[in-house]
């Protein structure tokens, strides 16, 4: 099939039978048309129509390896520095549609899929099968285009103690029993972004295995269809209110659902099985495949979009209001500036310091990669208040677009003007500035940059520990025994 169009993802969706349990609903189907669900669905079907498009084609696809029909670029195994560079293309290309608010986008789980099948030999090291698994699965998303989310981490029940442990183990999704065909799981684990509209369930390991023999029932990787029996979901409050967009510019087109997993004993056939009560394997699944690599280079790329958007919208504020030469405004702007300087130097280095790993791929360089993703959970909490201290009181003073066709629209022609906007024009600016900084779904945005990758605290942890201190050391010794 190859390459989807919007259509084709919709009809896709439409026929598939997901549960669904939000605001007291339990959905079984019609995902596309629920309130909840509808714009963002289409907003996802617009990238692929994208995929299709004359000025985008060339870019978001290319020739299939087995088939000859037009993939996903995201999908592309890179050997060459053009390959890279497509790539990060093609990622950009999603993301500016989205202003990089979109984070599950399918080129993020694309990209882990590329590695892991390319690292295929890696999952054979316990089961040969579990190769040839990850091989057809890899193909089988690629050709079908199909749209992959995943949850990694079990419930947030008692933090003291692990994740494997909480209740006594009976809380976290665990394989409860072993047949001929599959394993069966039951639990719970969060949390699963666009889960209600994803097509594939990937349930990979949360890489914090201690290695013992109780945690083999919650050492596995593998994938399911989105409507699995005893499969379902959990949704958060949608923060989409069914409002204009007009009102709501980024809610009403960006809202992406999150989502608790609860798994009723799932059954799982072997076939999409990829690693089995193998902590230590589990543990190693993103950096021994690399796989870590090319999804923190979609992800930088998405947030370098994130922060033009942040950027230019700052700069519409500024002039809007006539508040351009003010130093500390100029200070503020610098901010977002140096930001964005700072992931394109960070997206330059990881392309040019390219290395071939073992499995034959041209890998993009960690170290700039790790860097970006500890900075930028903490330099994106600074947007929304940079906009609401330009914003100011203005933020409150945003009438809703039936107020702007209504019987206060001469009031808001006269008295809601500003240096270089009508009233309609500046209330429109101003919801959108509105929707980036203070409502629910702004909230949501700055929550979910803020631990994308998991708690600040322990990643930082994690950076130092595998960072290479010594040749500083060493040097700083070396200065101290010359004086």
């Amino acid at each position: 099939m190859g390459a989807r169009t919007g259509k084709e993802f919709l009809e896709g969706l439409a026929a598939s039978r997901p549960t669904v349990h939000i605001q007291g609903e339990t959905l079984t189907g019609g995902i596309q048309d629920h309130p909840a669900f509808r714009n963002v669905v289409r907003t996802y079907a617009e990238l692929y129509d994208l995929q299709h498009s004359p000025e985008h084609r060339d870019t978001l696809t290319y020739t299939s390896p087995t088939t000859g029909d037009r993939v996903g670029t995201s999908f592309l195994t890179p050997t060459t520095a053009d390959d890279l560079s497509k790539r990060r293309q093609a990622y950009k290309t999603w993301a500016d549609h989205g202003n990089g608010m979109l984070g599950r986008t399918g080129d993020y789980m694309n990209a882990s899929l590329m590695a892991l099948n390319s690292a295929a030999d890696w999952f054979g090291q316990a089961n040969p099968q579990f190769a040839e698994n990850i091989r057809r699965y890899y193909e089988k998303v690629r050709e079908e285009d199909l749209l992959c989310t995943h949850t990694l981490i079990p419930p947030q029940v008692n933090r003291a103690v692990s994740g494997t442990a909480q209740a006594g183990g009976k809380l976290a999704a665990r394989i409860v029993k072993e047949d001929d065909n599959g394993i069966v799981i039951r639990g719970a684990r969060m949390l699963a972004t666009i889960a209600p509209f994803a097509d594939e369930m990937l349930v990979f390991p949360s890489t914090v295995l201690r290695g013992t023999p109780e945690d083999k029932p919650f050492s596995y990787a593998f994938a399911l269809p989105n409507d699995a029996k005893g499969l379902r979901y959990i949704a958060r409050e949608p923060l989409d209110y069914d409002r204009p967009r007009h009102d709501h510019p980024l809610g009403s087109r960006f809202e992406e659902s999150d989502a608790v997993v609860v798994f009723d004993d799932v059954h799982v056939p072997y076939e999409r099985c990829f690693v089995l009560g193998e902590p230590e394997l589990c543990n190693g699944f993103y950096a021994q495949t690399n796989s870590v690599n090319h999804m923190t280079h979609q992800v930088v790329t998405r947030t370098s979009a994130k922060t033009e958007y942040i950027l230019g919208l700052v700069s519409l504020l500024v002039d809007a209001i006539g508040i351009g030469q003010f130093q500390h405004v100029q200070e503020d702007m610098a901010e977002i500036i140096t930001t964005l300087e700072t992931l394109r130097a960070f997206l330059r280095a990881a392309e040019a310091d390219a290395f071939v790993n073992e499995y034959g791929v041209l890998t993009p360089a960690f170290a700039p990669l790790n860097a970006a993703r500890n900075l930028y959970p903490k330099l994106y909490q600074r947007f929304p208040q940079i906009l609401r201290k330009l914003g100011a009181s203005g933020l409150m003073a945003t009438p809703t677009e039936a107020d702007v066709a209504g019987p206060a629209a001469l009031d808001i022609e006269a008295y809601l003007q500003s240096a270089t906007l009508t009233g309609p024009e500046r209330v429109k600016l101003f919801r959108l500035v509105w929707d980036t900084c203070i409502s629910a779904f702004s909230s949501r945005q700055a929550l979910y940059e803020y631990y994308f990758f998991g708690d600040p605290v322990r990643m930082a942890g994690a950076y130092v520990g595998s960072y290479d201190l010594e040749p500083y050391k060493n040097k700083v010794q070396g200065f101290l025994e010359r004086a």
